[in-house]
């Protein structure tokens, strides 16, 4: 089948649209102790309407793609704060990618990694998790490899519960999270089958630094 008998349009105006509609969807769940943790940038934006809602703290999972050399959309691998890595193991072996060029790969996101958690300041704190119900939000899931190493770092606190919570995600990606955490929440598992997370937002840009920062201080006013 083509892709236009597949795709119904953009779901949401925007992220904040994306993270109300998620609130509705987690607030009947009731969760003890929820705590939301958003992967930077565009998680952000998600994660703050829902946190709102869900009258829990807001943290950030400082989480980066392994970017491909000289094709930086494309990843094949993630790196979270603490080190952990993932591999796209079939990406890596396809493109060629030695140690020294995943090293170098890793040693550069983890840079951006440091320099983020010295801008964001308190938000990017890591929180005790011991025994709370983690809710990991993004603005959605392609290959899910992100989303993957921050479930790893957040299962390695002892948390309670670990959830996933994306507006839209692919179907792959879907499935395989739904097999290592609690519960995935998704109200767009999309069935096309060339998948990106912008196709779901009628308002879709990167998100930079600065405004991240702002969001978080609009959210927090008293800086906590």
């Amino acid at each position: 089948m083509r892709m236009e008998e597949y795709w119904e349009g953009p779901k949401y105006e925007n992220r904040h649209h994306a993270g109300l509609v998620l609130a509705e969807r987690l607030q009947p769940h009731d969760w003890p102790q929820p705590v939301v943790l958003a992967v930077p940038n565009g998680g952000v934006a998600v994660a703050i309407p829902v946190a709102q809602a869900l009258a829990c703290p807001l943290h950030l999972m400082v989480v980066r793609k392994l970017q491909i050399p000289d094709q930086p959309e494309a990843g094949f691998g993630s790196v979270a704060s603490d080190g952990t890595l993932l591999l796209n193991e079939p990406v890596v072996r396809r493109v060629g990618l030695t140690e020294e060029i995943i090293a170098a790969q890793k040693e550069k996101a983890l840079r951006t990694i440091h320099e983020r958690l010295r801008r964001y300041g308190g938000a990017a704190e890591f929180p005790e998790l011991r025994t709370k119900t983690v809710i990991l939000v993004d603005d959605g899931l392609a290959s899910g490899f992100t989303m993957e190493a921050a479930v790893e770092v957040a299962g390695k606190h002892h948390p309670g519960k670990v959830i996933v919570a994306v507006p839209t995600s692919s179907r792959s990606a879907f499935r395989r999270l739904s097999r290592l955490v609690d519960k995935v929440i998704c109200p767009d598992v999309s069935r096309v089958p060339i998948f990106a997370v912008a196709n779901a937002y009628r308002e879709w840009r990167d998100l930079k630094d600065d405004e991240v920062v702002e969001l978080l201080k609009a959210a927090h006013p008293s800086g906590h």
